[in-house]
């Protein structure tokens, strides 16, 4: 399994986990790293685990915007009758499609179907594929295309409350000064 996916996975089981706590968990909480990993395992690699706090800061710094897409395109649905799995892999992939230019919308909604199939029920793909496409239509950029942080198209994606304060890769947080070309990220 990819970095990426590892932190995916991670945040929508941190965003699980505080939406059943009312919001109570911490995004650094070091519980939550110690419990997921296995008794004998080492645990994420600094690398996964920062993207999936990114994800997490991310997603909780804009969730009223993020909330508000999907209850604009879950039609018959109130927010608080999607099944908590369903609602928080929306909410991570929704935050990477507004918010992360740096990930293509495709990838993001894929790797939330995937997930959806792996930790929701036998509908949870289609019914998180659905809204996330109907969320796709609306974004002011190319759905296959990616954009560097450092330099690059810049993107009208109206509003974006930036969570971590400084420009970092995705991958590690490790800064880079401007102008210097990073490694494409693992999807």
């Amino acid at each position: 399994m990819g970095k990426r996916r590892e932190g995916r996975e991670a945040a929508v089981q941190f965003l699980y986990q505080a939406d059943l706590n009312a919001g109570q968990v911490p995004a650094g909480n070091n519980d939550f790293w110690t419990l997921r990993a296995a008794p004998d395992a080492k645990g994420a690699s600094p690398a996964t685990r920062a993207f999936a706090e990114q994800l997490v800061s991310g997603v909780q710094a804009n969730s009223e915007a993020i909330d508000d897409r999907i209850r604009k395109y879950a039609a018959n649905y109130e927010l608080h009758r999607i099944g908590a799995v369903d609602r928080n892999i929306l909410r991570m992939a929704i935050y990477e499609m507004l918010f992360c230019p740096d990930i293509a919308p495709v990838i993001a909604i894929n790797e939330a179907i995937e997930i959806a199939k792996r930790f929701g029920t036998e509908k949870s793909g289609g019914f998180v594929n659905g809204i996330l496409d109907r969320v796709k239509t609306e974004l002011d950029r190319p759905s296959r295309e990616a954009h560097s942080p450092l330099g690059g198209a810049q993107l009208p994606l109206g509003e974006a409350k930036l969570p971590l304060g400084e420009a970092k890769l995705p991958l590690g947080g490790a800064q880079l000064p401007l102008g210097e070309a990073a490694a494409p990220p693992e999807a």
